[in-house]
């Protein structure tokens, strides 16, 4: 079955997958950037493009990229271990790239919960680390997986005018039987920045409730939004709809990868003038279900919950229902086969990048 969440236009060109991630990976190699570190940066973003996230895909490249050039991303960065315990650590991740850092850390999450039940790592001193279910599925198929991040201040919270929380996703992964798995992956705003961004190199109107202005009122211009403007919490302006909860979800991520790792948290994440670290913090958890009850049982159990969902009674008003991650996993499948679609100004960025670094874009 073909699918993609979002069907592209003919502003869009198909790159293969495979290709997309070497250029991106030989990218980061000329700028310094260790061969492990760059292959799992470069997975990272296109893994966001596969499953239909071009928020946070290879249209970010240049943000990495100047932020490397800025001195503000270390190339080499001295990850370590700061504190420990048999199920738990608080990693330092020396301001270099956050999706390498990430990676590690949930590495280490996963196999403190291997020998211990349960796996927490806090990092501090981090940056951007790209889609937060990436981490989340790492623990697939055998664990439960949690990934949470904060980020810089683009959302306002609830009754407040300007940016002051960030959009601080939260990821779970849950094994089922049979693919695909439960995968959530949602920011705490309406929506992440990165949908702006796209929505800014189209020339389109951002949906109304999605963002306020400087003095608190709906706008749909996303530059404006870029500019000057705020996100709003997860479930909209106010608390009649709930942006109370997506609120307070978001400064629950600040707690745990802010507040209780060292990082930075809600204004000040990436607060200093000018280019400087920006000390974003992550939190991730690890669960080895076998502590509760024998994996294959729960990914049949799994598996049941999820049957149940998709088979209930269809909204007169939907063609069918979709349990979290599904819709993403069957994209990647699709892109993997058919080529990632890349917006045009995306690729103008890329080639132009490619260009300054002497190395072809692969159209």
């Amino acid at each position: 079955m073909l699918y993609e969440k979002h069907v592209p236009d003919e502003e869009y060109t198909r790159v293969g997958y495979r290709d997309l991630k070497s250029f991106v990976k030989e990218v980061f190699l000329r700028l310094g950037v260790p061969e492990e570190d760059a292959e799992i940066t470069a997975d990272n973003l296109v893994a966001a493009d596969l499953r239909g996230i071009e928020s946070h895909g290879v249209s970010r490249l240049k943000r990495y990229v100047d932020g490397i050039k800025n001195g503000v991303v270390k190339t080499r960065p001295n990850v370590k271990v700061l504190k420990e315990s048999p199920s738990t650590a608080l990693v330092d991740g020396d301001f270099g790239l956050g999706q390498p850092i990430a990676y590690k850390a949930m590495r280490i999450a996963m196999e403190k919960a291997k020998n211990n039940c349960i796996g927490a790592v806090g990092v501090r001193n981090s940056n951007h680390y790209g889609i937060a279910g990436y981490y989340a599925m790492m623990a697939l198929p055998d664990m439960i997986g949690i990934s949470l991040t904060n980020s810089r201040p683009l959302a306002a919270h609830t009754h407040a005018v300007g940016r002051s929380i960030g959009t601080n996703p939260i990821a779970i992964a849950v094994p089922c039987k049979q693919e695909p798995h439960f995968v959530l992956d949602m920011a705490t705003s309406t929506a992440p920045i990165g949908k702006i961004e796209v929505a800014s190199r189209k020339g389109v109107k951002i949906p109304e409730g999605w963002a306020i202005d400087e003095e608190g009122n709906i706008t749909v211009d996303p530059d404006y939004v870029l500019k000057r403007g705020a996100l709003v919490p997860l479930g909209g302006l106010g608390e009649e709809m709930g942006g109370h909860k997506g609120y307070g979800l978001s400064v629950a991520v600040d707690v745990l990868s802010g507040v209780l790792t060292g990082a930075a948290w809600g204004p000040f994440v990436g607060a200093t003038e000018g280019p400087a670290p920006a000390n974003v913090g992550h939190f991730f958890i690890a669960i080895n279900i076998d502590c509760f009850i024998p994996v294959d049982e729960f990914r049949e159990r799994m598996e049941l919950l999820k049957m149940t969902l998709k088979n209930w009674k269809v909204h007169p008003k939907a063609e069918r229902i979709w349990i979290p991650g599904e819709k993403s996993w069957l994209t990647e499948r699709t892109r993997k086969e058919i080529g990632v679609p890349l917006h045009r100004r995306t690729i103008e960025m890329l080639r132009k990048i490619g260009e300054e670094l002497g190395i072809r874009f692969p159209i």
